[in-house]
């Protein structure tokens, strides 16, 4: 389930739509900066569609990793929690391959959000952000009950480090990185190749865009 907490301290909408605000906020705080991606599948997405370069996805996957550890060991210490309660797993009655499942779909949906405004270089700005935060919001709801709604590997990576619990954690790698791969799939088919003037800004941040075509997506 997703995050698991102290019973009866926290509802499972409030559970799914923190972390959305928290995204919303990132985004519109660091966006311009980095792109803002917090998310390993995210970075290679943005690599495979030609917006971002492959050479930077290492860097930043081992940021993302560090950061979400950190924060798992700052929970841990602070609300002196197991950390095993912050991650995700397959919740009781659903097999992995059913979490796989919808870790796929959801990022699917995740990504193509993200690749949609980014397009039009909006990730940087209120739009993105409101759409990112929505959709993580609306797939919390929809797909935390059967895997925790991850969509993300460095989220449920930092937990399951800290409290030394690895269940099922290739559902957690697979389903995002197959989900993304399908999500770029889709762009190219609705929007043609990336690699484009605005595509770059919005998945590197407009302060540091590799080029790599002067057209715009």
């Amino acid at each position: 389930m997703m995050g698991h907490a102290f019973p009866d301290t926290i509802s499972r909408q409030a559970a799914v739509t923190a972390p959305a605000l928290m995204v919303m906020a990132v985004i519109l705080f660091m966006g311009k900066v980095s792109g803002a991606h917090l998310n390993p599948a995210v970075s290679f997405a943005f690599a495979l569609r030609g917006d971002f370069p492959w050479r930077r996805v290492p860097g930043y996957v081992i940021v993302q990793l560090v950061g979400a550890t950190l924060a798992a060991l700052f929970l841990h210490a602070v609300v002196d929690v197991s950390a095993k309660f912050g991650s995700n797993y397959p919740a009781a009655g659903y097999s992995a391959s059913s979490a796989f499942w919808m870790e796929l779909i959801l990022t699917f949906g995740l990504v193509s959000v993200i690749l949609g405004t980014a397009s039009g270089a909006q990730n940087i700005g209120i739009v993105g952000a409101f759409g990112v935060g929505g959709y993580i919001a609306l797939a919390g709801l929809w797909g935390s009950p059967i895997s925790g709604a991850s969509m993300n590997p460095a989220r449920t990576f930092g937990p399951n480090l800290v409290s030394g619990t690895w269940t099922d954690y290739w559902v957690y790698v697979a389903g995002p990185l197959v989900g993304a791969a399908f999500a770029v799939v889709c762009a190219f088919v609705l929007r043609g190749s990336g690699g484009g003037r605005s595509g770059s800004a919005a998945a590197q941040g407009a302060l540091h865009t590799e080029v790599g075509r002067s057209d715009a997506t």
